[in-house]
């Protein structure tokens, strides 16, 4: 296969960002990068507007590391609190997931862009207590969000309420219609 060099004038997923000098088969760049102008052949010319490329590359980076730093501290300060319903004997339905805290993120900054990855969790938060989730905002940026979760116990009276206080198991028996 045959492959070319090109300037790259936009980000591109998995190959590069602009001002890059990347290798790519000549077929993507004549068919796809160049009609795009995504790219630039590697010429004279093209090679002065590398410089223009970088800072203009350098200047949204730095725009983006500051926004990102902007938002990790908003979320340095939050401090939500999730809770989860119990049962008899104290052990908690269910669990907060980075699915539940994401949303939260969302719904409580007002946010539209946050990843769905960006809330780092090894395994889901299923005990009452303070816990600390990092949210990766940025490739360089990271948050700590203190999360906190209550467990609702239902009272010992109610459940005792609810059960037989005869102690005989009963049986029951299914009634169907016969004719």
């Amino acid at each position: 296969m045959a492959y070319t060099e090109v300037i790259l004038t936009a980000n591109i997923p998995n190959l590069g960002a602009e001002a890059d000098i990347v290798k790519v088969r000549r077929g993507f760049a004549r068919n796809f990068l160049l009609p795009q102008g995504k790219a630039l052949e590697i010429t004279a010319g093209s090679t002065r507007q590398i410089n223009h490329l970088k800072a203009k590359r350098a200047e949204r980076e730095a725009r983006e590391v500051t926004a990102a730093e902007e938002l990790a501290s908003k979320i340095n300060k939050l401090s939500p609190v999730f809770t989860l319903e119990a049962g008899a004997s104290g052990k908690a339905f269910g669990s907060v997931t980075a699915k539940d805290i994401h949303d939260r993120l969302v719904q409580d900054l007002k946010l539209d862009d946050l990843p769905k990855h960006a809330v780092v969790l090894e395994k889901a938060i299923k005990e009452s207590g303070a816990h600390t989730v990092s949210v990766k905002v940025h490739g360089d940026v990271t948050a700590t969000l203190k999360v906190q979760v209550n467990v609702n116990v239902p009272a010992r009276a109610e459940v005792a309420d609810l059960g037989d206080d005869s102690g005989e198991r009963k049986t029951r028996r299914k009634v169907t219609n016969r004719e």
